[in-house]
């Protein structure tokens, strides 16, 4: 089992792919709350050039807070990390998998929040 779902867009830009996914997203109940441009960063703060690597922040607020009254401390593991980057044959588009991080938490009501937003993850990625 891999860490992530993943899935390449070709012949679209960037800016489509990253169009995409916010409606995915928004499709299943996650909202975009912060995005990270490393392309961006890498040129302002050290001067090199680098290709388009771009997080999108995603979150459920009620999963969050289901997820935190189950896990006191999930919250470092909060919110869900979107990864565009762009690569030869088109542009990658990848989200963790929660299963894999829950893992090592040992907590069973943790295993079916993250059953379901995996689900629902990999469904993002899927409709792409």
């Amino acid at each position: 089992m891999t860490y992530y779902f993943s899935k390449v867009l070709h012949n679209v830009s960037f800016e489509e792919a990253l169009d995409r996914t916010k409606n995915a997203l928004k499709k299943e109940g996650f909202g975009v709350i912060s995005e990270i441009n490393f392309q961006k960063t890498f040129k302002e703060k050290l001067n090199i050039d680098f290709r388009k690597y771009f997080i999108v922040q995603a979150c459920s607020p009620a999963d969050a807070h289901k997820s935190i009254v189950a896990e006191e401390k999930i919250g470092l593991l909060l919110p869900c990390n979107f990864l565009l980057q762009e690569k030869n044959n088109g542009i990658e588009v990848s989200s963790i998998d929660p299963r894999i991080m829950m893992q090592g938490l040992e907590n069973e009501s943790m295993e079916e929040i993250a059953l379901d937003i995996s689900q629902r993850l990999e469904r993002v990625i899927e409709n792409l």
